[in-house]
């Protein structure tokens, strides 16, 4: 699948560090979609059908571990690859990330935007090879 028929859903409160990744992911040919709290996140998984979700866990209105939650009961939503991007780095934090369903879990202080971009394209490649 080319990159200009995957979709990036970014949720992401932190409106500088979700341009950053709208404009990287954009850049690079990908269509990017972005929202700024769990509610909104989880309404775009169902209607937009993402390629993957960069899902950031401190959210307002619902936290990344509700929306997890939830897409991955939603048979709409179940089969969309989730990478957690979190401040939240406790082993019970990435622990619970990874039962919810979550494909990798990324720790915003550990990790270069490069490291990310690698990461969503492994991704991306092993879901829609």
């Amino acid at each position: 699948m080319e990159k200009k028929d995957m979709k990036i859903l970014v949720v992401e409160d932190d409106v500088m560090l979700n341009k950053i990744y709208q404009t990287k992911f954009g850049l690079m040919g990908y269509k990017v979609s972005a929202a700024y709290d769990g509610e909104e996140g989880l309404k775009k998984m169902g209607e937009e059908a993402p390629s993957v979700v960069l899902l950031d866990l401190m959210l307002p209105k619902k936290s990344g571990f509700e929306v997890l939650e939830a897409a991955k009961h939603n048979f709409k939503t179940t089969r969309i690859p989730v990478i957690i991007l979190s401040n939240l780095g406790q082993e019970s934090d990435i622990k619970r990330g990874m039962e919810l369903g979550a494909v990798d879990f990324l720790v915003k202080s550990n990790i270069k935007l490069e490291s990310v971009i690698q990461k969503v394209e492994n991704v991306l490649q092993k879901y829609h090879p």
